[in-house]
């Protein structure tokens, strides 16, 4: 019998489309030079009978004991999972080199270990090189098991032997299978792998870790469907330039993905920050160009300072700039004061900034631009202890936003007097924590005239 001879492909590393022949740019997603050969077997014929037909079972059998999820120990990590590791999960931590990804994966098992077995397997150091990092934390990790191993024979064999509940993989990017052409990294080896580390974790129950590499645009490293294929996407973000770092999940099976945790990197490791008001208000004050927003992040919320600056320029156009908030709403925020209130910035640079690195990208952050550009331009402050929150209508008319009494809840737990908001935000809870004064305004000339009343 003739041997089947493998077939060749070409697989785009970005979005996992498949091509018949090699190409420069993806036809797919428009990335340059992600093409790459793959060769995969060839459909051998069917011979026989199918085999055993599987069981299906109706949703109303099932028990619906769900099971208890594995608490890590770090508060902010246990929010943004939704209360903690699921069994039998894949859960993928992206970021960028240096980031800290590795020490936050040392802590949780650090965790995971005192009521349970965790494995960390890494394919970026040796064993000794992570004693010498967990040397440097204050949580205790003696008990993590550790195993230096690039190939997915030998992790697979080390899960099945010692049957720990949570194994973390540093990296995913470092692991091959003998079963699949490519080097480690390549899109089809990422693919087989992650494949065969999912079925392990549906079979055995175990809580997968994977910590995955980026590429200088910040996405994941791999193809696309390595992101479809686990149950939660982590991204750990932070800047070189301050300490603190934030978790976000851009995809969560088993929870929101609107919760965000914050962290401050310190010498002992990262220590959670309970509560992020203070760090993100650390340096707001009575000052020209500054306005208090209450973001809603998740099951809490937070207080954010947004900042304005409004120059003269010669430039045509002139400069739009917005950093922690979406560009397109700003652009807008400034065309519905020109229209509606009278504050003409045609002939001027504007760049609008949450400070502290922090993110506003809810439509209700449009009064708080509205406030700070129009401080900024005027050169006087808001009323002292103010904040605001409210969607700017292209009429400017100042619409209703979502979690108000969440908002005036955290204003009145901060100190804020002075809240300018929608107009049907004083309703709900009357027994809620507010602000001492809360203006409803209906359109946004209104609540100039009310921020700066003073």
């Amino acid at each position: 019998m003739a041997q089947t001879r493998p077939r060749v492909v070409y697989s785009c590393g970005a979005c996992g489309a498949q091509a018949p022949r090699w190409v420069g740019r993806c036809a797919t997603c428009g990335e340059w030079g992600t093409v790459a050969e793959e060769a995969t077997p060839a459909p051998s014929p069917r011979r026989g009978p199918i085999g055993p037909v599987p069981v299906v079972t109706r949703l109303a059998d099932l028990t619906d004991d769900a099971p208890a999820r594995r608490r890590t120990g770090i508060g902010e990590l246990d929010r943004v999972l939704g209360g903690g590791l699921v069994p039998g999960s894949l859960v993928l931590l992206g970021g960028e080199p240096g980031i800290g990804k590795s020490t936050l994966v040392l802590q949780a098992l650090a965790g995971v270990a005192l009521a349970g077995r965790a494995m960390l397997v890494t394919g970026e150091e040796s064993a000794i090189q992570v004693r010498g990092r967990a040397e440097r934390l204050t949580c205790e990790c003696g008990q993590i098991q550790v195993l230096a191993e690039t190939r997915l024979e030998g992790v697979l064999a080390a899960i099945e032997a010692h049957t720990p509940d949570v194994v973390a993989i540093d990296s995913v990017q470092t692991l091959h299978s003998d079963a699949v052409e490519g080097a480690p990294g390549a899109p089809n080896q990422v693919r087989a792998v992650t494949v065969e580390l999912m079925r392990a974790a549906k079979e055995r129950g175990v809580t997968v870790l994977l910590v995955g590499q980026v590429t200088k645009d910040g996405g994941l490293a791999g193809p696309r469907t390595l992101e479809h294929l686990v149950d939660c996407v982590l991204s750990f973000e932070g800047d070189d330039m301050r300490a603190h770092r934030v978790l976000r999940a851009t995809k969560n099976r088993f929870g929101s993905t609107n919760e965000t945790g914050i962290f401050e990197m310190r010498a002992s490791g990262l220590e959670s920050v309970e509560d992020p008001t203070r760090l993100y208000l650390a340096e707001a004050g009575e000052r020209v160009g500054s306005c208090v927003f209450p973001a809603v992040e998740g099951s809490r919320s937070l207080l954010v300072e947004v900042q304005a600056l409004v120059g003269p320029t010669e430039i045509v156009p002139p400069r739009r700039v917005a950093i922690g908030v979406d560009r397109t709403r700003l652009a807008q925020v400034i065309a519905v004061l020109s229209r509606h209130a009278g504050v003409r910035l045609g002939d001027a640079d504007v760049f609008v900034s949450v400070a502290g690195g922090a993110r506003a990208l809810d439509p209700a952050a449009d009064l708080a631009m509205a406030l700070a550009i129009t401080s900024a331009h005027r050169g006087v402050p808001l009323a002292p202890g103010s904040a605001a929150f409210g969607e700017l209508g292209l009429t400017g008319a100042i619409r209703p936003s979502g979690h108000g009494v969440r908002r005036l809840a955290a204003m009145a737990s901060h100190g804020i007097d002075v809240a300018v908001t929608p107009p049907r935000e004083t309703g709900g809870d009357a027994s809620a924590p507010a602000p001492r004064d809360v203006h409803a305004v209906a359109g946004v000339r209104e609540a100039l005239e009310v921020a700066f009343a003073h």
